[in-house]
């Protein structure tokens, strides 16, 4: 078992993720939570974020939202800080990744899937923000993904609303700059989730993804959610409009 770092300064800090109650998210949530952090999580799976909410204990809070519904996120996020306090850290990591062929994409299907892994970042960060400029900082981790990058196929909307989480990552590390916000991008491999390995992890496609890596071992969430650790703490005090990659060298 890795033996992984503490970080001090995200001892009482206050994060909203999104996305929280499984895989990735949830791996996240409870790494937070083990820095002694005050986590609040959204989710659309009710079921699976009070059973995360119910393990964790302690002060933590979680709201169910379409996070397509961007009146429904405002609500929830004004609900997690009535509960914790405004956020200082935010990590955008809600996505969902269905496959689609592109001979049948629909401009419904393909505004669908844009809302869903794109257009709530952004409002996610309009709403967090105020509060961290007036707090004199916070940090904003966007979950991007290898897939534009590997120029994979299969699902086309996807990789299209990823590619545009880096723009949206380096326009807004330069708004908030000034304020000491810092906005960075983590760039996760093909994680072995509940959800990939149930779907997609055949032992023909994890083959041809390792020998594409460097590193010839596959890539666990833990792994996302401790460069999320790292990015939220005061260790990366300089770090902003960047891409930080976990894919085992595969890009």
């Amino acid at each position: 078992m890795a033996e992984f770092a503490q970080y001090p300064s995200l001892k009482g800090k206050t994060v909203f993720l999104t996305g929280g109650a499984k895989g990735i998210g949830a791996q996240t949530v409870r790494a937070f939570a083990d820095q002694g952090a005050k986590v609040g999580f959204v989710d659309l799976d009710a079921k699976a974020g009070e059973a995360l909410l119910a393990e964790l204990g302690g002060p933590h809070a979680f709201e169910v939202c379409d996070l397509r519904d961007i009146d429904a996120l405002k609500a929830a996020f004004t609900a997690l800080t009535a509960k914790l306090g405004p956020a200082q850290v935010l990590v955008n990591n809600a996505a969902h990744d269905d496959r689609h062929d592109w001979r049948s994409v629909t401009p419904e299907y393909w505004d669908e899937r844009l809302q869903t892994n794109l257009r709530h970042m952004f409002f996610a960060i309009q709403s967090v923000a105020p509060a961290m400029i007036e707090a004199g900082g916070g940090a904003i981790i966007n979950i991007g993904s290898n897939s534009w990058w590997e120029a994979g196929a299969g699902f086309p909307a996807y990789a299209t609303a990823k590619s545009a989480v880096h723009g949206l990552t380096r326009t807004m590390a330069r708004e908030l700059g000034d304020h000491r916000i810092r906005v960075n991008a983590v760039v996760p491999g093909w994680i072995m989730t509940e959800r990939q390995k149930e779907l997609w992890v055949t032992p023909e496609a994890l083959t041809k993804q390792l020998d594409r890596q460097c590193l010839p071992d596959p890539v666990d969430p833990v792994y996302v959610s401790r460069m999320v650790l790292f990015l939220a703490s005061d260790d990366a005090a300089m770090c902003s409009a960047n891409n930080f990659m976990v894919e085992g060298g595969s890009i």
